[in-house]
């Protein structure tokens, strides 16, 4: 019975494959370092082929995003057919594709907004054309500022602004079966309410429960959008975390000790989950490298849990 659940635990862990840097290894290097290091999961945020070709045969799950510029046309019924024949059916067989994310952190006041709904049908009817459906699961990734109010957790709710674009999708998931991918970063709520949130909390650090029952900020995130998902009577549907990380450099408490101990705690604590949802979370640590050619934030290019060269930026086991 121990050992079932420790092969759960382990496969709850993936960590993203972003490529906006002019210093990363091949993608063969990549897949083979996913391998050695024990990493059974991976996201890509583009269909790269390069990459889908390096996964051929190696037994790594993945979510492959849509491109955020594909995501218009994929109204079209018959570009998302062509989506599907190009970047899904020629690998169906030996690269483990799990979840199709059709859009990655998409606001409602967002052109694409109007997109994601007709997109994620499309593309699950060319999934079911191809009898990959109990495969391949259809979904989109949130994050944390489509929910209106979220503490306590049990008071999480989607916002006013937010519910006309998420219900329809909510409603897609829960009639097909598929989990809600939600981006979950203590860090950036850390870094915005200093005065409230002590780092032990963002940091899985602090000893004992706060008033409302909750140690750490993780949990407390995660389960408001789960109460926001009951809230719109979608208790059914299953949250993995497509994203959570910490970065090492460049910002308000970004140092490499926050990091490793950030890293290193989240990737203990799923194999237990949350007080709503007790039972290991499929969680995916953003990111695998450094990206030196990322925009925004100056953290944004510090996320790595590696360098470049493939030396580890921590001592973290993912098993």
């Amino acid at each position: 019975m121990s050992i079932i659940f420790l092969l759960v635990a382990v496969e709850s862990i993936g960590v993203c494959y972003g490529m906006i840097g002019n210093n990363l290894p091949s993608r063969q290097d990549v897949v083979n370092l996913y391998k050695s290091r024990g990493i059974n999961q991976m996201r890509i945020f583009f269909p790269d082929e390069p990459a889908l070709q390096a996964l051929r045969g190696s037994n790594i799950e993945l979510i492959l995003d849509v491109a955020k510029e594909t995501l218009p046309s994929l109204r079209n019924a018959n570009e998302a057919t062509n989506w599907v024949n190009k970047y899904v059916r020629p690998y169906a067989q030996n690269v483990k594709i799990k979840y199709i994310s059709v859009g990655n952190e998409i606001k409602p006041n967002d052109n694409e907004a109007q997109y994601i709904l007709p997109a994620m049908q499309n593309i699950q009817n060319a999934i079911s054309s191809a009898n990959l459906q109990g495969q391949i699961k259809v979904s989109t990734a949130i994050d944390m500022t489509l929910i209106g109010k979220s503490f306590p957790p049990n008071d999480g709710v989607f916002s006013d602004q937010a519910k006309p674009y998420i219900q329809p999708i909510i409603n897609f998931l829960n009639n097909n079966g598929a989990p809600l991918l939600a981006n979950v970063y203590p860090y950036f709520a850390y870094i915005g309410d200093k005065v409230n949130i002590p780092l032990d909390y963002a940091l899985f650090r602090q000893q004992g429960n706060n008033a409302v029952g909750y140690q750490n900020l993780f949990d407390a995130q995660l389960d408001s959008v789960y109460a926001a998902l009951e809230k719109v009577g979608a208790s059914g549907v299953k949250i993995v975390v497509s994203e959570s990380g910490w970065p090492s450099a460049a910002g308000d408490s970004a140092s490499t000790d926050n990091a490793a101990t950030y890293y290193r705690n989240l990737i203990n604590h799923v194999k237990n989950g949350t007080p709503k949802r007790p039972g290991a979370i499929e969680t995916y640590l953003f990111a695998m490298f450094d990206e030196n050619q990322k925009t925004g934030a100056a953290t944004e290019q510090h996320f790595g849990l590696f360098n470049p060269d493939k030396s580890p930026k921590y001592q973290i086991s993912f098993n």
